[in-house]
């Protein structure tokens, strides 16, 4: 079933997926060797809500710093924020991805960003499958993933759309940039 990710690649290159929040950051990191998907890792990371945002915020950028230099990532995908109805909420979350966006790029990795309905429609096939439909088909792409949380699972499936969409992106961006 891995085979239908297409993903262009000659040797393993690892990827890191990254589904920000400020209470739970979820992470998931996968290997692929030219169509094939294989699991590595997953976890998330936790903030306390006991201490100041900004505190909150150097412990989400620690966490991620720490799963870059385990995992040696090449690339990063990040997923794209949805508004809430609640303002505040969404400010946090917007503070969050912003964490998520500047741990990788500083440590000079490629960042791609997905809107979460083609991450589900790419793990899933549809744009608005249930988070249960996620983990079920994360477990299923990457055997051996054992994902305990919804926001490891979505993490990974973020990693799978970056594995599936990468050459696409990276064509797109040699056009734009050949046009320039």
């Amino acid at each position: 079933m891995n085979d239908i990710f297409k993903s262009g690649i000659r040797g393993n290159m690892r990827l890191l997926g990254i589904d920000p929040g400020l209470r739970n950051t979820g992470w998931g990191v996968i290997e692929i060797d030219g169509n094939w998907l294989s699991y590595v890792s997953d976890g998330v990371i936790k903030s306390s809500p006991k201490k100041s945002l900004a505190d909150r915020l150097v412990q989400l950028y620690d966490g991620l710093n720490g799963i870059i230099q385990e995992h040696q990532p090449a690339e990063v995908a990040v997923e794209e924020t949805f508004v809430n109805v609640n303002a505040a909420s969404t400010l946090k979350l917007g503070q969050a991805r912003g964490i998520a966006l500047l741990a990788p790029a500083r440590a000079g990795l490629l960042v791609a960003e997905y809107p979460p309905n083609l991450v589900k429609k790419s793990v899933v096939g549809s744009g608005h499958a249930a988070k249960e439909q996620v983990q079920m088909m994360v477990k299923t792409l990457l055997p051996g993933c054992q994902v305990e949380t919804a926001d490891s699972a979505d993490a990974l499936a973020i990693a799978i759309c970056h594995a599936h969409h990468r050459g696409a992106a990276s064509r797109t961006a040699d056009l734009l940039e050949q046009q320039a």
